[in-house]
This record gives C-alpha cells, structure tokens and sequence, in this order.
C-alpha cells in the first residue's frame, strides 16, 4: 500500500503541468482549512485587518477613521473581497486558500528552476501545511498577502531574465512590501545580490537597466498607494502611518533581539552546515539568492526583536526549498523508510483540523449552525435583546463591530491592544498622549454603555498591571455584569452612572 502511494505521487507530480498542481495544492489547503471556515475569528489581526478594509468601503482611507500597524495593500486586499463579496467570512477563508496555494505553487516552480520535481513537489506541498496549521495561521494574514506576491516576484528574478520579468517581478515586490513593511530587509538583499551578480559576470550596463527598472516598478507601487493621501493634502498621516509608527515599534522596550537570538542561531548553523558540507551550493547564483533573502527575513525578525507563528510565512518558502535541496543531496528521497514517516506526518499534522472539524459538527448538532465564536454571538445576543450597540467596547472578540455595523469609539481601540501603544498615538494623530489618558477618555468620556471581555481572563496582557487595575475598577464601580455568552462576558453601565 505505502509503496503503491508513493509510485502514484512519484507518477502524478512528474506527469502534472502546472495547472494540475495549482488545483492540487488549492484542494489540499482548502480540506485542511475548510473546518476553520466557520470561526468568527482566528486571530486578532485578521479581524482588525477587517475593520480596516470595512472602513475603506464605507469611505475612509486606511488611517484616517480607524487605525492599525500595516501598510494600506492589506486593508485594500480585505476592501476589496467586501465590496465584492459583501460580509462574508466565508469569502474571506476561501481567499486565504488562494493564497496558500499561489504561494505554493511558485515556490514549485523555484524548486523546479533550481532543482527537480521532487524537490519542487515536495516543497510546495509542505508549503500547505506550514502556512496553514500551528497558532493562528489558518486565518488570513498579512503574511499570507505579503508572500502571494513575494514569491511570485521571486521566481521572476531567479527563472525568467527579460526586462519585462524584472518590470512585474518589481510590481510584485511593491505590492508585498506595502503589504509587509518588514520585507524592506529582503528586498534590499536582493538588490545587494543582483548588483553582486552584475559585477561578478562582467555586464554591469545590461544589469543596471533590469536592476532600475525593478527599482523604479517598486517605487511606482509605493507612490500608488500614497497619491490619494496626497489628493486629499494627508500625504503626512500616510508617512507616518506607514513607515513612521513601525520603526517606533520595533523600537519599543517591549522587544529585544535576544528574544530572537536562539532561533536566528539555528538558521545561521543550518545555513553554515549546509555550504560546508557542500550540500547547498552558494556559488550557485539561484541558492544564493534563496540564502540571502531567508537571511533578509531573518534579519527583519531579529531588528523587530519578535517573532511568532504567522511571522514563519515570511521565511517558510525559502526556508524549506533550501531544507528540500538539502535533503536530496543527502539521499532523503531515496529511502522508503523516510519517505513512510514523511507520508505519516503529512496525515498526522492536520490534527487541528481534525478537532476543528468535530467541533463545528459537535457545534451544529448543539447549537444548530457552523459558525461559532463570540463574536457571532454576542452581536446575535445584542439583536435577540434590543440592545443599543452604538456606545459599545469590544475589550475582546471586536470582530463584533463589524457584525453589530459599528465603529471601535477612538482609532487607538481599533485593535485592543493598540489601546496601550503610546508610542503610536502621534503617527496615528491621536490628540491623547499617553496610554493612560487614552483609556481614562474612553472609559470616562466617551463612557461606553457595554463593554465585552473574556472569562476568566485579563483584559490587558498580565504585565500592563496599572490598566489592568484601572479597568478592573472602572468595571467595578460603575457596570455590572449583564450576562455572559459563551466566555464573553457583557457588562452594562449602571444607570445612574
């Protein structure tokens, strides 16, 4: 039987065009996504990116009414499927497949350009998996976007030579880097390497054109996305918003290299392991352009003092075709012994998917729908009572505000936690100065009339201990607890308040 399977992979990954391989990848990342479909949210970042990209149908340019640490390309990607599709997260789950599988099937075609299929096949379909199990990557994220255009880009400069290559190859990276602004870092290695490259092969002139029309095309897509800011005399806020408030970021206190450190050491030994063995050629231009811009990425992580589950998007395309080479050259791909253990992990990975999928049966039998979470019921909840939801605080699951059609009250509480961000609130132009004073207006001017938090959980991180304290007593003092639904718990103000 394990022997039948493998000749069936072997025979179809080596008689399939690239068409077949999309639909495959696509199918694949849809049934390991699909029992996530039904969440009212995945992760925190995804439902802000929402708000966002709500806002700009309504209207707003990104940054104007609502507020969040990205480049406007991920609030267009989620305007976009809104305007088009309306409020659907089925929409949007469905597009996180496409994504999935775009990034797949070209980091294939590197594989393919560099190596063999196997290296190519097996790279993209580990690709599936890693980009869609393990934390909150089976949600939609800004790292999903970035590497749909990233990778593209990529192949273009690595398998295609023409000018007009390097003039969509340049678009792509644009479009990725005001998508991710940390792909700055990559990006300029690659444009390291190129520069390498010509001097190296001794046609400076020919390579100069390609270079600066890859550049110029870049800087084509930024300048895009800044014209209506400008059109409308706040090219500032979009300055400050977009390249500004991230560099105040990852300079905050809260971050450190060290915290990244250990994991940078890894990918440094495997890289030096590889070339010293010899079994990842750097004088091969296509490897070393792999190696430098993992290593772009890596160093983005390492400046931004952070890393976390949907942040490996970044790196995982890269990462795993130079772990895939290497693993040919080792005669990994030989053995049946590890190609049984490889084929067993593919089926036991999507464990989550599995618990996943009995829960939403479970929740169907229940309950009577697919869809669950808190932020489908509370704003259900809202509607079965007749409650006002015009002066409400989503403390937890604001995906809410979309559901409920309103606004977060101040720019800063478009993500909770941007609520303690001082360091953001002058490139937001927030007229509070302080995390303190922010949260003082909310909570006492504008004075919501519901705020939702979690059970049994702070609504600030453990070590923000003065607005854990703040809002605890302002909970205390003048709400009390209305009901609780599922774990959100609704507090309503006191009358006399």
């Amino acid at each position: 039987m394990l022997k039948k399977t493998i000749a069936y992979l072997t025979s179809f990954y080596h008689s399939s065009n690239a068409r077949i391989l999309f639909s495959f990848f696509f199918i694949i990342a849809f049934l390991i996504r699909f029992p996530f479909f039904f969440r009212d949210y995945i992760d925190r970042d995804e439902s802000t990116f929402i708000l966002m990209g709500q806002s700009w149908v309504d209207g707003f340019l990104p940054y104007t009414e609502l507020w969040d640490l990205k480049p406007p390309i991920t609030f267009l990607f989620f305007a976009a499927l809104i305007y088009t599709f309306g409020k659907s997260f089925l929409t949007i789950r469905i597009a996180g497949v496409l994504l999935v599988a775009i990034t797949s099937l070209f980091t294939y075609k590197i594989g393919l350009s560099i190596a063999n299929k196997k290296v190519a096949f097996w790279s993209g379909l580990l690709l599936v998996f890693l980009q869609s199990l393990f934390g909150s990557l089976q949600g939609v994220m800004s790292e999903h976007i970035s590497m749909a255009f990233f990778i593209p880009a990529l192949y273009l400069l690595i398998a295609k030579k023409r000018l007009i290559s390097y003039l969509f190859a340049g678009i792509l990276l644009g479009l990725s880097l005001m998508t991710k602004l940390n792909l700055a870092y990559p990006i300029l290695f690659i444009f390291l390497f190129l520069f390498w490259n010509a001097v190296n092969n001794k046609e400076v002139l020919p390579h100069l054109v390609k270079i600066l029309v890859l550049g110029g095309a870049i800087l084509l897509v930024i300048l895009a996305t800044a014209a209506p800011y400008y059109l409308n005399n706040d090219f500032q806020l979009w300055w400050q918003s977009v390249f500004k408030a991230p560099m105040a970021y990852s300079g905050s206190k809260e971050h450190s290299i060290f915290n990244v450190l250990p994991f940078a050491i890894v990918i440094f030994g495997f890289f030096f392991w590889g070339t010293k063995k010899r079994l990842l050629d750097y004088k091969n231009p296509k490897i070393l352009l792999l190696i430098l811009t993992s290593l772009g990425i890596l160093f983005s992580f390492m400046q931004a003092g952070k890393v976390n589950g949907h942040y490996l998007i970044q790196l995982y395309p890269t990462l795993v075709l130079l772990i895939a080479i290497t693993a040919y050259e080792l005669g990994f791909y030989k053995n049946l012994k590890y190609k049984s253990v490889v084929l067993f992990m593919l089926l036991l990975i999507p464990m989550e998917s599995y618990l996943e999928l009995k829960d939403v049966v479970q929740h169907k039998i229940n309950k009577g729908s697919f869809y669950n979470g808190e932020g489908l019921t509370v704003p259900n909840y809202f509607r079965e009572h007749k409650l006002s939801s015009d002066k409400v605080l989503f403390m937890e699951y604001h995906i809410g505000y979309w559901l409920l059609n309103e606004k977060p009250p101040t720019k800063a509480a478009t993500h909770p936690s941007s609520i303690l961000r001082e360091e953001l609130f002058l490139y937001m132009k927030n007229p509070r100065k302080t995390e303190s004073e922010e949260l003082q207006f909310i909570l006492e001017d504008f004075r919501p009339n519901y705020i939702i938090t979690r059970k049994n959980r702070r609504v600030f991180n453990k070590k923000k201990l003065a607005a854990n304290f703040y809002i605890n007593l302002q909970l205390l003092k003048n709400y009390t607890p209305l009901d609780t639904v599922d774990n959100a718990i609704i507090h309503q103000r006191l009358k006399f308040k």
